[in-house]
């Protein structure tokens, strides 16, 4: 078998998820022949992964050599890990010198640099693959079931809220998303999974957007008002803050950030509380769909528990998602706490918020029924792995279709796009007037 030459650009934390899936299940049809990252520490973290799980070396090169490296390593595909706004620099160049792209949602996080890459497809003919991990989660795909039987009919409208905690969404405001510029803020960079997964649920595409939401839980303003006193701009690892990332624990993230910093000043840990944050911890947004749907979100980045909240209402009846990733954040559980849920809350009672998932549907005039998720080991309850799979070995015929392309990845940040607007504005936002083509389509 022939296998398919990769490059990766962008070498952070989640670009394992790619070059451990290469050297491993699927060594057999994909090699990493490049590494396009600017700090050297980070690409020699990744070169030295292959070399230890017996894979040929990769060459290394800084970004300025991307078009150089396609050309003389014959690659075939472009993996995009980079920060949100070099998606988009990173595609086209990458298309331009011959090819295809596996990127990390979200596709990029403005108007402008969304039309450059709509062009540039047009321009090569060559492929963008747009990696929506949530849409492989068993729960996820076992709703899009429901509603694609039309057990609840028409879908008429969505309520859908998602908690991040203070574990997982404080990282947020502590690296490079906390600044907008870099990453759209939360309503591109993490919605834009939530998003996508309301257009693929109900098979339409937004057409006005209107929001609302500011930072009212993090940054120095919040703390000032809330009386935490004067903080540092970084952890001072000896002071028992519960809100403190000390990087020297996880061996990981030790090498990639703290000891990578030296080279271009990124650090990884900045404290919540401090100056600089320009994106949002909380947002409510009314999103009306070409299909005649109404989605009502909100995110919450502050939350005692991390998981969502999925109402679907239809014409036949109504389906109902609730997920628990984490019943509970319970302080000295480290960097990646996990809830048991034998143990207790901090009064001594029981937790009552355990882990797990369920759908639950009813129609009219009948009673209600559960609907068995089959999950999967692994990240997203499986979810990754079969993303994995379509990434490497290519789709097959899926019934659900849940590969994603770059037209995914233009309709679920233009929800983002047009709430950002609609936060400047104070006004509803038309998705067709964002000045992209692809969205210029009004019901």
């Amino acid at each position: 078998m022939t296998k398919t030459r990769y490059a990766l650009a962008g070498a952070g934390h989640r670009a394992q998820m790619y070059v451990d899936a290469i050297v491993g299940e699927h060594r057999d049809r994909a090699e990493l022949v490049a590494i396009v990252e600017p700090n050297p520490v980070r690409a020699a973290y990744y070169a030295d992964r292959l070399v230890a799980a017996d894979a040929a070396p990769a060459r290394v090169g800084t970004p300025e050599q991307l078009e150089r490296l396609i050309r003389e390593e014959r690659v075939d595909r472009v993996i995009i890990c980079a920060r949100d706004d070099l998606h988009a620099e990173l595609i086209v160049r990458s298309l331009e010198a011959g090819a295809d792209v596996v990127v990390e949602k979200p596709l990029t996080i403005d108007a402008r640099s969304a039309a450059r890459i709509e062009d540039a497809v047009a321009r090569t003919g060559r492929r963008v693959v747009l990696t929506f991990n949530y849409r492989y989660s068993p729960r996820n795909s076992a709703l899009r079931q429901v509603i694609q039987d039309g057990t609840i009919g028409q879908v008429t409208s969505i309520d859908f809220s998602w908690m991040l905690d203070t574990n997982h969404g404080a990282d947020y405001f502590r690296r490079w998303h906390r600044e907008k510029k870099n990453s759209g803020g939360l309503l591109v960079h993490k919605s834009s999974h939530h998003f996508d997964l309301v257009n693929w649920w109900i098979r339409s595409q937004p057409t006005r957007v209107y929001a609302s939401g500011g930072l009212r839980f993090y940054g120095a303003e919040n703390a000032a008002r809330r009386g935490l006193g004067e903080r540092p701009a970084r952890g001072t690892h000896d002071d028992g803050d519960l809100f403190e990332l000390d990087l020297r624990i996880d061996e990981r993230l030790s090498a990639l950030y703290l000891e990578a910093e030296q080279h271009d000043g990124y650090r990884r840990d900045l404290d919540v509380f401090s100056e600089g944050i320009t994106i949002e911890d909380n947002l409510a947004l009314v999103v009306d769909y070409a299909s005649g749907a109404t989605l009502s979100y909100s995110l919450n980045a502050h939350a005692p528990w991390e998981g969502y909240r999925v109402a679907v209402n239809g014409t036949l009846g109504r389906a109902e998602l609730e997920v628990v990733e984490r019943g509970a954040v319970l302080a000295g559980e480290g960097l990646h706490p996990t809830l048991d849920p034998s143990l207790s809350g901090g009064d001594g009672t029981t937790d009552v918020r355990p882990e797990g998932e369920r759908l639950i549907v009813q129609r009219h005039w009948e009673a209600a029924f559960e609907v068995s998720i089959d999950g999967g080991d692994g990240g997203h309850g499986g979810g990754d792995a079969l993303l994995l799979s379509d990434v490497f070995a290519g789709p097959g015929d899926d019934p659900l279709a849940r590969p994603a392309d770059w037209t995914d990845g233009i309709r679920s940040i233009a929800v983002g796009i047009a709430g950002n607007r609609s936060l400047e504005t104070g006004l509803p936002v038309n998705v067709a007037d964002l000045g992209i083509a692809l969205l210029d389509e009004r019901p």
